[in-house]
């Protein structure tokens, strides 16, 4: 999101001046997450989850859970329009620890893999009011640790708009679409790992991943979101599992396709 949008959470107008987000600033903070053991589990667990957000020489930075997204198109002040474009990076931990079934347990324990890629988007600002803007991106990463080796596309839907001077919030819907690596990877169950853990062999393949939507919302303890401080954080989600890995037997047979992710924490703004 533009930081001229940020900088806006009131509906009357603001010198820019007036406001932390023109130009440089960071948001950072640290929180607590409750989230699958593993995508397509059905037992949760609890893990740290830092924040880290903001704007410097023009460069916009935000997360990408857990990575980090550059975008390198300065926003125009005033602009209808902004785009967005720039590299994005994005850790995946997923079944290498903190696996909480035994069975999916005994298939071994999967690589960390980073992803690195490109993403951009067009971002609309002033959709139904001075301060609200609807973004619409896509990320296309490589998995470069040698892990599964696979390509992830990741095409998302955002709506963000202050809902008082001192809270704003966002609404996100998304999708993963994953390549034939990626899915049998962290899908597929091979003869060895059958006879390890009960599971029949399956085999997964490329295809939409899953779908979900996902919504933030922010309140600075002071009521002022402009003057920056201390804010609190709160994020909840859900996605369905869809597709091959949907039919995968760490999905189907151990899990749910149904995935709910929450965090709350705590933040500040400079």
């Amino acid at each position: 999101m533009s930081s001229a949008l940020m900088a806006q959470q009131d509906v009357a107008p603001m010198p820019p001046s007036e406001s932390v987000f023109d130009g440089d600033y960071l948001t950072a903070g640290i929180g607590v997450a409750v989230g699958s053991s593993y995508e397509g589990s059905d037992n949760y667990t609890i893990s740290p989850l830092p924040v880290v957000i903001g704007s410097f020489a023009g460069v916009d930075f935000q997360p990408r859970g857990p990575g980090i997204a550059f975008d390198f198109i300065p926003d125009q002040k005033g602009a209808k329009v902004d785009f967005v474009l720039g590299p994005v990076v994005r850790a995946r931990f997923d079944r290498q620890n903190s696996i909480k079934d035994p069975v999916v347990n005994s298939l071994g324990k999967l690589d960390f893999a980073l992803e690195l890629g490109p993403f951009a988007g067009v971002q609309v600002n002033r959709v139904l009011h001075p301060y609200d803007s609807l973004t619409a991106q896509v990320d296309v990463r490589w998995d470069v640790a040698g892990a599964h080796d696979g390509m992830v596309v990741f095409p998302s839907l955002t709506y963000f708009t202050p809902l008082s001077r001192g809270v704003i919030t966002s609404l996100a819907i998304s999708a993963e679409y994953v390549d034939d690596n990626y899915a049998d990877y962290y899908f597929s169950i091979s003869p060895a790992g059958s006879a390890a853990s009960g599971l029949p062999t399956f085999t997964a393949t490329s295809g939409w991943k899953n779908a979900g939507v996902t919504m933030l919302t922010a309140v600075d303890l002071d009521g002022d979101a402009t003057n920056g401080g201390f804010g609190l954080i709160f994020l909840g989600g859900y996605s369905r599992i869809l597709g091959d890995p949907k039919r995968s037997p760490v999905t189907s047979i151990r899990g749910s396709a149904n995935q709910w992710f929450g965090a709350v924490g705590v933040g500040y703004t400079f």
